[in-house]
């Protein structure tokens, strides 16, 4: 009897899939029923539902590859191997209404180099050439220097991810981080969405933040890194979407 997958859950469930699947369809690529950001966009795959789709995660990411999966459920995979693993909590900010701060910076594909020295020193997260593709990244530039901004990531259904909030140490402490997260929030509520954001379970400085300005904690997924065995088989002439 061919496996069957398990009912379809909210957005916020899969939101790697869902973002793919809708509004950055034209991010994504994919064979058989994988699918992931395009390297260069996100390391992240949309989370397996049946064990059968690992076989199309090894050919999608390729021997010798590697991908990270936010999994919102135990993750047995097949054929791949399992490196660090980040407890991470999903926080949705159901009652954050976001406010405008005019000052701040539109930040766009010329700011890239600026944008991923910034997040070399911070390490806020991963941020690829093609990231700034995902949605609004807005930044504080203080003489001429990149010195802190956030952004939009993952776009599922009716929510925006806020990420990449950062600011440089020698700004800290100043409320940069507060008002690029408001900002980007406001910006997501002017187009009837719902912000929420992801951060590593050991980050309590971020999460009391976050808590502080009304997001709550909804889910706690891993964010799991897997390597494809350079030993591994692949097809040939994988299908893209």
């Amino acid at each position: 009897m061919p496996e069957v997958a398990p009912a379809p859950t909210g957005p916020l469930d899969e939101p790697v899939r869902t973002a793919l699947r809708g509004a950055h369809a034209h991010l994504a690529e994919g064979v058989g029923s994988a699918v992931r950001y395009r390297p260069d966009v996100a390391p992240f795959l949309a989370e397996p539902r049946v064990a059968a789709e690992w076989a199309d995660v090894a050919t999608l990411v390729g021997p010798g590859h590697d991908t990270v999966v936010p999994a919102f459920g135990t993750l047995a995979p097949t054929g791949l191997e399992i490196g660090w693993v980040l407890p991470g909590v999903q926080m949705v900010g159901d009652a954050v209404e976001g406010r405008p701060y005019p000052d701040l910076v539109r930040l766009g594909p010329a700011d890239v180099p600026a944008m991923r020295a910034l997040v070399a020193r911070t390490r806020p997260g991963p941020f690829g050439p093609r990231t700034v593709e995902m949605g609004t990244y807005l930044g504080v530039v203080d003489d001429g220097e990149l010195v802190a901004m956030a952004g939009e990531r993952l776009h599922p259904p009716g929510y925006t991810e806020i990420s990449a909030v950062c600011t440089d140490a020698a700004y800290r402490g100043r409320g940069l981080g507060t008002r690029l997260v408001l900002a980007v929030a406001a910006g997501i509520r002017d187009r009837g969405e719902v912000p929420f954001l992801h951060a590593a379970a050991d980050n309590v400085t971020a999460i009391r933040l976050y808590d502080e300005l009304g997001f709550r904690v909804r889910a706690r997924p891993d964010f799991v890194a897997l390597t494809v065995p350079s030993t591994t088989p692949a097809r040939t002439s994988p299908a893209h979407t």
